[in-house]
């Protein structure tokens, strides 16, 4: 089938195009610079003109709230338009595990009005809701530190690796629409202080962990099960030592 993936040159884009042209299906990336542009509209009906699948995984270059609000409401918006105009039958987009847990976090925030836009389109749908990528744990990281320190609570966390968010996704976009959502996590839960303690041992990051009930996520003050899944979820099976090993990363 034809398979649209918007954001499709990013880091979960690319690794999803590949995967999907393995399995013998028409991936085509679909991003400014191919020639798309969601919040224009430029590229949209050419590239979607065919497509069974659309599946978003696209992102805000700015995490500023009114930015990042702008950004997913217009390019949701305008995409949705255009599959309705072009007959697509399954709209798939990622989205992050506990956003309604944290409307005051800015870009969770906006996850929650895309999801509302997509769930009102009429479109079949699925969301695929996920925990924090290994590759943005360095990225956490320096966001938690102050002072030199890396401050981080004690909650529970379970990353997951973006080979294992590719895969799941993939799954979820050729099967049938869930009009509603999966939610997908590592196989590992720890709590988010030790996963960064063991993470910079083993970077070689010298920076001391702090364990802090009050650090802040990204402007957010986390509760024990604001970023893990509370009820079932379907498990990777990469694990991060593993995956840090065999990347580099």
């Amino acid at each position: 089938m034809k398979i649209v993936v918007i954001g499709g040159t990013g880091l979960i884009g690319s690794k999803l195009v590949a995967k999907l042209t393995e399995h013998g299906h028409e991936a085509v990336a679909a991003s400014p610079n191919t020639g798309v542009n969601t919040l224009t509209g430029e590229g949209l009906a050419e590239v979607l003109t065919g497509a069974q699948v659309v599946v978003d995984v696209s992102n805000s270059p700015s995490f500023e709230r009114a930015a990042v609000l702008k950004f997913f409401e217009t390019s949701t918006g305008n995409l949705l338009a255009a599959e309705a105009e072009a007959g697509v039958g399954h709209h798939v987009a990622v989205s992050i595990v506990g956003t309604e847990r944290m409307p005051d976090n800015g870009y969770f925030a906006a996850k929650i009005a895309q999801e509302q836009l997509i769930e009102k389109s009429g479109i079949p749908f699925s969301l695929v809701h996920s925990t924090q990528f290994f590759e943005f744990a360095r990225g956490i990281a320096d966001e938690g530190t102050v002072d030199g320190k890396v401050h981080m609570a004690p909650v529970l966390f379970q990353p997951i690796a973006g080979d294992d968010v590719a895969k799941a996704v993939g799954r979820t976009a050729v099967g049938s629409p869930l009009n509603g959502r999966v939610e997908i996590a590592g196989p590992e839960r720890l709590r988010m202080d030790e996963f960064f303690r063991q993470a910079l041992a083993a970077w070689g990051d010298p920076r001391e962990v702090v364990t802090d009930p009050h650090a802040r996520y990204f402007g957010s003050e986390l509760s024990e099960q604001s970023l893990v899944p509370i009820d079932e979820a379907t498990l990777g099976t990469i694990r991060y030592l593993d995956w840090l090993g065999s990347t580099g990363k």
